[in-house]
């Protein structure tokens, strides 16, 4: 997990304390005023995209999409300008950090601005932006080879936030995929939607010379294998900036506690594009409750991963690989008739993570002092 933010307060003992009570660790306090900065940044400029997707035609316009993968990016930015620029306790500070990591961070920072440059044209000169929108996915490629580099040169801690456990990759991966085939297969035995059809995801008759079970199999390579490698980088936007600023700070009030209060401001960070429709069609109120229990949940198990692992790329990948398992199971194998009433993101799927995040709970690894 990356480092915390905030200093060590002083230990001061007015009385005599016993030996394992002295022994016991100080849990740290956390670092209010970097919290609120982040908090106030990273919602500014999310919640400003998002006014600007609204007003340029919502969820429909030309340019949503761009947008969007922009806004992405915004939690992470938020997280790395405020380290690198104004914390001096942040691990990334510019005048104290010299590990190879501000590398990934310049890279970072010239890649986000490359997307607002393109954003802005697209909302000027749709045709040109999106033209030249269409080859920012290089851009983000390229940065996998530069993560190579520097975990080979330099060890994980040449990755911000920690790279991870490539066995944690594979195991919770794995996770993930019974998970949400497990989902699947209950909307189907409860008649919850209809059967999916990959071909849908193509071109008007892209796919119609290619047999059924070739175009599902090289459909869930695509979206399942290669969409998460792909999008590392963009799953790597929100995630350093949850898990490796926001949870290494409330993690001192607790881990459970901590990650629990993440998670419900995870899930408000989401809210104006749940109003515009997003994840839950046509219902905006009832949708943005759903969005907190769910990004509560889900913050618990990313949370573990990276406790785990010690790597917030863990949660990065974990991220990324559900969002393209469960849209590939939900268009290409059994679609929700109704998103809120199916084992998906809806109130049944919702049920049934509980038990899951309960026996997750149960590990000791969450008692751990931060």
């Amino acid at each position: 997990m990356a480092q915390s933010y905030s200093a060590k307060p002083e230990q001061v003992l007015s009385r005599p304390v016993s030996v394992p009570e002295a022994a016991k660790p100080l849990r740290e306090a956390v670092n209010w005023p970097h919290v609120w900065a982040y908090i106030g940044l990273s919602f500014g400029l999310t919640w400003l995209i998002d006014l600007v997707i609204y007003l340029n035609g919502g969820l429909a316009g030309p340019s949503t999409k761009l947008l969007m993968q922009f806004m992405m990016l915004m939690p992470a930015f938020s997280a790395m300008l405020l380290g690198m620029f104004f914390f001096k306790e942040s691990p990334i500070y510019h005048k104290t950090n010299r590990t190879a990591s501000r590398w990934f961070i310049y890279y970072f920072f010239f890649m986000t601005f490359a997307f607002l440059a393109v954003a802005v044209l697209s909302l000027v000169q749709p045709a040109q932006g999106l033209a030249i929108g269409s080859y920012l996915g290089l851009l983000t490629i390229i940065g996998l080879p530069l993560l190579l580099v520097l975990r080979w040169r330099g060890g994980p801690q040449a990755l911000p936030g920690g790279g991870g456990s490539w066995r944690i990759w594979l195991l919770y991966g794995l996770g993930v995929v019974l998970f949400c085939a497990l989902e699947t297969l209950l909307n189907y035995v409860f008649k919850l939607g209809q059967p999916g059809n990959p071909a849908t995801l193509y071109p008007a008759g892209a796919t119609a010379s290619i047999p059924p079970m070739v175009l599902m199999a090289s459909t869930a390579f695509n979206m399942v294998v290669v969409g998460p490698l792909l999008g590392l980088i963009i799953s790597f936007g929100e995630e350093y900036g949850w898990r490796g600023f926001l949870q290494s700070e409330l993690v001192h009030l607790g881990r459970i506690r901590g990650v629990g209060l993440l998670g419900v401001i995870w899930g408000i960070w989401h809210w104006p594009v749940i109003w515009m429709g997003y994840n839950y069609p046509g219902q905006p109120l009832l949708g943005s409750l759903l969005m907190v229990v769910f990004t509560v949940l889900l913050a618990y198990f990313l949370a573990y991963a990276v406790f785990k692992s010690k790597g917030v790329w863990t949660a990065a990948y974990l991220h990324g690989f559900f969002n393209q398992t469960l849209a590939f199971l939900m268009v290409a194998v059994f679609t929700p008739a109704s998103i809120v009433m199916s084992f998906s993101i809806g109130i049944p799927g919702l049920l049934l993570a509980v038990p899951v995040i309960l026996l997750i709970l149960r590990d000791p690894i969450w008692k751990q002092t931060d």
